[in-house]
């Protein structure tokens, strides 16, 4: 059938997503999912909205949930952009502002998907390595002046490092840049970095894209949003609407609304991911890790003997799932889900039978 096929799908590499286990898992760390579920308005407002009405197609503009949105951060609806998942609000970005002459700035080691946007979306890369400490600098996109730069986009914190950017460090960046887009994926931010929302004001190029999947529990509705100048979300308006005018279903607006809006439940459960966060990151360097800071609710760690693949098997085998990333700089490193505190229990008493048995 290959012959049927454009060159640009033959060639493509699709991004793979983290494993989703069809045989019992213990503990499933290995996709970064928040353990403590959505708010329980979440699933009210779910039951609530399963009616007949479904039958109805929803509202295309997804007004009530924009409206929601710019409240919690202080900002008009018409700078808010929703989308399925914040997968789609990126695909839609790099076909809005990247498909430009010049080179797209990104970091060498990211989310994945952004190589296969690039591939999908005909638009150029250009990796900018991370430092010795696996950190972005700043400067290194600041001072680019090699080739024109069409768009420039790295996760804060950036996955799966787990390290983050300063907010003068971003608006560096943009002022650098003043006439490419400066996307800002933050679908970690809410543990523990600042969000660059607070730069849009000042730097119209800059565009912030964030998830509920992650600190608002809402992985299996897929919803994401990004958050730009009018112009900027009235351009993915008008690729949504050539694309799917109704991304968002009646039951993912009612229920990303409510998350939205539960500000209480939202605040309680980062603070109790971040204290477990903490806790693991400690427990995991007493076992001789070397473990990164992170602003996330994941870690990135070295074992003590380097031999992070074979380890996360080892895990498996007691039925707990972790994340390794066969690239050439970071194979020596796991990244692992903060669970509940049981769980970061039982992965380190995992972890210390497994090392123990290695040493004996």
């Amino acid at each position: 059938m290959s012959r049927l096929l454009s060159t640009t799908l033959q060639a493509l590499r699709p991004y793979v997503p983290g494993e989703q286990p069809r045989e019992p898992i213990r503990l499933k760390l290995n996709t970064n999912e928040n353990p403590y579920g959505p708010s329980p308005k979440v699933l009210a407002a779910i039951q609530q909205a399963t009616s007949e009405d479904l039958r109805l197609y929803p509202d295309p503009t997804a007004m009530k949930l924009r409206q929601s949105i710019a409240a919690y951060y202080e900002l008009s609806p018409d700078q808010v952009f929703v989308g399925n998942g914040s997968d789609e609000v990126l695909g839609h970005l790099f076909q809005a502002l990247f498909q430009r002459p010049g080179v797209v700035l990104l970091p060498d080691i990211s989310y994945s998907f952004y190589d296969t946007y690039s591939a999908l979306y005909d638009v150029t890369p250009h990796h900018i390595p991370l430092d010795d400490h696996l950190a972005i600098q700043a400067d290194d996109y600041c001072h680019y002046d090699a080739s024109p730069v069409a768009g420039i986009i790295f996760a804060n914190p950036n996955a799966p490092t787990g390290l983050s950017l300063t907010l003068d460090d971003i608006a560096r960046i943009a002022r650098a840049h003043p006439d490419a887009a400066v996307v800002v994926d933050e679908a970690y931010v809410d543990f523990g970095a600042d969000s660059a929302v607070a730069l849009l004001g000042d730097y119209d190029n800059i565009v912030v894209v964030q998830t509920l999947s992650k600190s608002r529990a809402l992985a299996g509705l897929r919803v994401g949003f990004a958050l730009a100048s009018p112009l900027i979300v009235e351009a993915l308006t008008r690729v949504k609407d050539s694309f799917n005018s109704y991304p968002l279903d009646q039951l993912a607006l009612v229920a990303a609304q409510a998350a939205m809006e539960d500000t209480a439940y939202f605040e309680e459960i980062c603070r109790r991911i971040i204290s477990d966060r903490n806790e693991l990151s400690r427990q995991l360097a007493a076992l001789g890790f070397t473990v990164l800071s992170s602003d996330t609710n994941f870690l990135f760690c070295r074992p003590p003997n380097g031999q992070a693949q074979a380890l996360a098997q080892r895990l498996r085998q007691h039925g707990i799932l972790v994340r390794h990333f066969n690239h050439a700089r970071i194979q020596s490193y796991l990244r692992i889900t903060v669970g509940t505190s049981q769980g970061c229990k039982a992965l380190c008493n995992a972890l210390q039978q497994i090392l123990s048995s290695e040493l004996s």
